[in-house]
């Protein structure tokens, strides 16, 4: 340890002991009418995300099964976005990895964001519009289903990775907010969420876990506890 004297010759300051704040701080259970109406008006808001989402279950019900039965074939996922985006699909393919509900299998899935020194080294040498399609070129295969998420729809290194994309044979799904946009555009098929962004952005988590119990139903439906295991029809 060091002597008490030198901290007092060098100068240095001893910590006080941290203040205890109250339990509830002053003011913490009312706010200004401003600030209430504020956040009354983004909840509200989250309705028509939700409703949007409700006019395309069906097609979420579809992804979800597609998926279940692409990946049980062997096949794997490739996920994308920006910030908030990147945070949505990256949750998507956590659940997949490891699982949602119940325990089964997991299944091969990869953000391709969170391959932080393959981002910054593409990034570098390439240019950031091609983080996602060099991934794309190098991880997808044929009958791979690439899942891109926008609010905006128009990043351009989802289009790229998109374009990609159509040339591997490799499945293009995007969840964006309001539609038509460039993305839903270049992608197979899109869920398009008609709402402002940042309530389409939680709109993306609903349609995620929406799509997760569709994958885990279909999952359970085939009965496969071994698929995806090395030499039980995974993908060599």
């Amino acid at each position: 340890m060091t002597p008490e004297w030198s901290l007092r010759d060098a100068g240095l300051r001893t910590l006080a002991a941290p203040v205890s704040l109250p339990p509830v701080l002053p003011g913490s259970g009312c706010v200004d009418p401003a600030t209430a109406d504020i956040v009354e008006a983004h909840l509200d808001n989250v309705v028509p995300a939700l409703d949007s989402l409700r006019r395309q279950s069906g097609r979420l019900g579809a992804w979800g099964v597609e998926l279940a039965q692409r990946l049980l074939r062997g096949q794997r996922l490739l996920a994308a976005g920006n910030g908030g985006s990147a945070a949505e699909a990256q949750h998507l393919t956590a659940e997949l990895v490891g699982r949602f509900d119940g325990e089964r299998v997991p299944f091969s899935a990869i953000s391709l964001h969170a391959e932080s020194s393959a981002v910054t080294a593409i990034a570098n040498d390439y240019g950031y519009d091609d983080v996602f399609a060099r991934q794309v070129r190098a991880h997808g295969r044929s009958g791979d289903v690439l899942m891109l998420l926008s609010t905006s729809g128009k990043s351009p290194n989802l289009l790229r990775a998109a374009e990609i994309a159509a040339k591997l044979n490799i499945t293009t799904w995007a969840l964006t907010g309001v539609g038509p946009n460039p993305l839903s555009d270049a992608c197979d098929e899109a869920v398009m969420i008609d709402a402002l962004n940042a309530n389409a952005q939680e709109g993306h988590l609903i349609a995620l876990h929406a799509m997760c119990r569709a994958f885990d139903l279909e999952v359970g439906r085939r009965g496969t506890p071994d698929a995806g295991l090395p030499g039980r029809g995974g993908r060599s």
